[in-house]
């Protein structure tokens, strides 16, 4: 597993130089922007936008992993759909073929025959980029590739990414909205348990370049199997301190008013907004928030299942909140709602198959899940 690992770390990396390509290049990111309709419409969002950056990232993803890994072909799952329609109203299945110039034509057919975008794109996409990590390269999983699946989010807050605030990471390093919340997200799960055991994340937009024009980008990993825990992130800050009285959580600016009531007193009336749930996810895991809370069924398994992977590989987790309350209610611990990223919801149709239908909370102290939701119960 420790071959998988590299290679996820590789391809994110591709992954993220083709969103800085796409960003950099206004007028090829102009024709990339295509709204999301029917089934494939998340329903949080008046607008939510599906970009070629985002389908040709997934299938780069997956050309790559089966390329090396034929045992995961059909066992790798993305956010997006593969087709794509042209200004001619054509519809295009979006692939990444083996030969650079095959690749060129069927994206200038896509691009309605601009060349000059096509290959600007396609050169990012067969780029042989490398990562080097010693600790993920020498990592020994007892886990066989043909045992596990694969969520891939190409571009998490694709909101964020195609509004391109170029705010940057604040001293503390949280960053409530802006380019910084862009994420790539690839997580492992068991084919049989739909446990989370590897997530890679990918920040593309970490920090400005020494030229202030470019962006340079930051990765991270985590993996959870057996007695194997190990992270590229393995301090969150605030875990290294004594027991905070107060909580620092973490929600996204349109979560109930009721819920934003009953976990004020935990963190002394100061709530934290930020953008995307991956990398709110992403705060908890490097210690800047305690805990996630979300109350509604707006997130996919595509969104949680990487960092999920990171926050087990620390001892935490992400819960279904909903089954939380419950179990509370009943008398039992509420961390023990796991989320599993493997069967979808019967009688669902299009992206809420995959939906986290309950809410989450994601946490790394288990005690911090029992304080929110007991704040929670009865409350909504």
């Amino acid at each position: 597993m420790a071959q998988l690992l590299h290679l996820l770390l590789n391809v994110s990396e591709k992954a993220a130089n083709v969103a800085r390509v796409c960003r950099q290049e206004a007028p090829l990111f102009e024709l990339l922007v295509q709204e999301k309709t029917g089934v494939d419409k998340n329903k949080k969002f008046v607008q939510d936008f599906k970009t070629l950056a985002d389908v040709v990232i997934q299938e780069m993803i997956r050309h790559d992993v089966c390329a090396q890994f034929p045992e995961l072909s059909g066992f790798i799952h993305g956010e997006e759909s593969n087709k794509f329609e042209n200004g001619l109203g054509e519809s295009v299945t979006v692939t990444v073929c083996n030969k650079e110039e095959d690749t060129a034509a069927l994206l200038a057919k896509v691009l309605d025959g601009d060349q000059t975008a096509a290959s600007l794109l396609t050169r990012a996409i067969h780029q042989d980029l490398q990562l080097k990590d010693e600790a993920a390269e020498s990592l020994q999983v007892p886990i066989s590739p043909a045992d596990v699946g694969i969520w891939i989010d190409p571009i998490d807050a694709t909101s964020q990414y195609i509004e391109g605030k170029e705010e940057e990471v604040s001293e503390d390093g949280f960053c409530p909205s802006g380019l910084p919340c862009a994420l790539v997200l690839i997580g492992v799960y068991m084919r049989a348990t739909g446990q989370p055991v590897m997530g890679v994340i990918n920040q593309p937009f970490s920090q400005k370049d020494l030229t202030g024009k470019g962006w340079k980008g930051k990765h991270f990993w985590g993996v959870s199997y057996g007695t194997v825990n190990a992270c590229s992130f393995t301090h969150p800050m605030r875990s290294l301190g004594k027991k905070n009285k107060y909580l620092a959580v973490v929600l996204s600016s349109s979560e109930r008013q009721e819920v934003k009531d009953a976990l004020a007193p935990l963190c002394n009336g100061r709530l934290m907004y930020a953008s995307g749930a991956g990398y709110k996810i992403l705060c908890v895991i490097q210690g800047l928030m305690d805990v996630y809370v979300l109350s509604e069924g707006s997130t996919f398994k595509w969104d949680s299942c990487a960092p999920h992977a990171l926050l087990r590989s620390l001892g935490g987790g992400v819960s279904d909140l909903a089954q939380c309350l419950s179990a509370i209610s009943d008398g039992k611990k509420g961390h023990t709602a796991e989320l599993t990223y493997h069967n979808p919801h019967a009688g669902c149709l299009g992206v809420e198959r995959w939906a986290n239908q309950g809410g989450l909370v994601a946490y790394i102290d288990s005690t911090v899940i029992d304080r929110v939701v007991g704040a929670l119960v009865g409350k909504i």
